[in-house]
């Protein structure tokens, strides 16, 4: 049975949009856990199939993709360009432009609360 924390982060993953990036961090803090963000990564690794999260549009606080190359990097890339994100000359993604923010509009608000 999964906790209210897991709970709630998957419904706030799912929310992600196409796109658009969340962050490890920023979606634990969403979720009522401002330093969850492991439990994220692990919520991610052992849930994303079976509640079909959008896993490629989760990112480090740094702008990164997590994954190692040869190790999903490629995918997780690759499905976030066919969305539209860019990434500059060492593969960081620019958060002014693809961050999701939620609470800039009082639906998100509302939905995230």
């Amino acid at each position: 049975m999964l906790s209210s924390f897991s709970k709630r982060a998957i419904e706030i993953m799912k929310r992600i949009p196409a796109g658009k990036v969340g962050t490890y961090g920023q979606i634990a803090t969403y979720a009522g856990d401002n330093r969850g963000a492991q439990l994220v990564v692990r919520l991610l690794k052992s849930s994303w199939e079976k509640e079909n999260l959008p896993w490629h549009r989760v990112v480090n606080s740094r702008g990164f993709i997590s994954l190692p190359t040869g190790g999903g990097y490629e995918l997780q890339k690759s499905l976030l360009q066919e969305e539209g994100v860019e990434f500059d000359l060492i593969d960081r993604i620019d958060f002014d432009r693809f961050l999701w923010k939620p609470l800039e509009t009082d639906e998100d608000e509302n939905q995230i609360a």
